[in-house]
C-alpha cells in the first residue's frame, strides 16, 4: 500500500461465528476487528472506506427480506463515524436488490453449491456484479476522491430496479474454479 491508496474493506458474515462460539459479537471483537484495519491503513498513509456486510438471502414469508447482519451494519456504521472514515451502507443498498427479484430470482444472483442448492451467503457473477454497482454509487455518494476513476458511462444505479439477469453474462476466466469459498 501506497500513501493516498484505497482500501475498501467489508466483511461481518464469518465474524458472527463468534456469536455462536461465546467470543465476541458485533459491537465488541467487530469493531475492534475494524479499527484493527483502519489503523492499519492509515499507518501505511492509505484511505479505509468501510462497506457495511450485504444481507444473507433470507425471506420472511411476506417477501420481505429477513434481517440477518442488521447488528454488523449498524456496528460498521458507528466505526466509520467514530474513526471519521468513509461509509458505504451495502446492507441497505442489498435489501431492494434482493426484495425486487423476490424469494426465488433473488436465487439466481447467488452461487451454487450443488444441482438444487443455493448458496444464500456468496453471490455468482449477477450478484456480486449488482453489489459492485452499490459501492460505486456509494463511493459516489460519499464524494471520495476516488469517484474521478469511474468509467464515464456509468449513470448510475438504483438497486430496487437491477439489470435483468436474462442476458446477463461474464466470460469465463481461463482460470475458473467451481470450489465453494471459505465461511457459509
Amino acid at each position: 500500500m501506497k500513501p493516498g491508496d484505497y482500501l475498501i474493506m467489508q466483511f461481518g458474515h464469518n465474524d458472527q461465528k463468534q456469536i455462536a462460539a461465546g467470543t465476541g459479537g458485533p459491537f465488541t471483537t467487530y469493531k475492534r476487528e475494524i479499527k484493527a484495519h483502519v489503523d492499519a491503513v492509515r499507518k501505511h498513509g492509505g484511505i479505509p472506506v468501510i462497506v457495511s456486510p450485504m444481507e444473507r438471502r433470507e425471506f420472511a414469508s411476506d417477501g420481505a427480506v429477513k434481517p440477518t447482519l442488521a447488528d454488523y451494519a449498524e456496528a460498521a456504521r458507528q466505526a466509520a463515524r467514530e474513526l471519521k472514515v468513509a461509509f458505504i451502507d451495502l446492507n441497505a443498498m442489498s435489501v431492494p436488490f434482493y426484495e425486487a427479484l423476490g424469494p426465488e430470482r433473488s436465487k439466481l444472483a447467488f452461487a451454487r453449491t450443488g444441482p438444487d442448492k443455493v448458496d444464500n451467503t456468496h453471490q455468482d457473477n449477477y450478484g456480486a456484479y449488482e453489489l459492485a454497482k452499490c459501492v460505486v454509487e456509494g463511493i459516489k455518494a460519499d464524494r471520495l476522491e476516488i469517484a474521478r476513476c469511474i468509467v464515464n458511462d456509468f449513470h448510475g444505479f438504483n438497486p430496487a430496479h437491477p439489470d435483468p439477469i436474462e442476458g446477463f453474462d461474464v466470460p469465463s476466466s481461463p482460470v475458473v474454479t467451481s470450489e465453494k469459498p471459505f465461511g457459509n
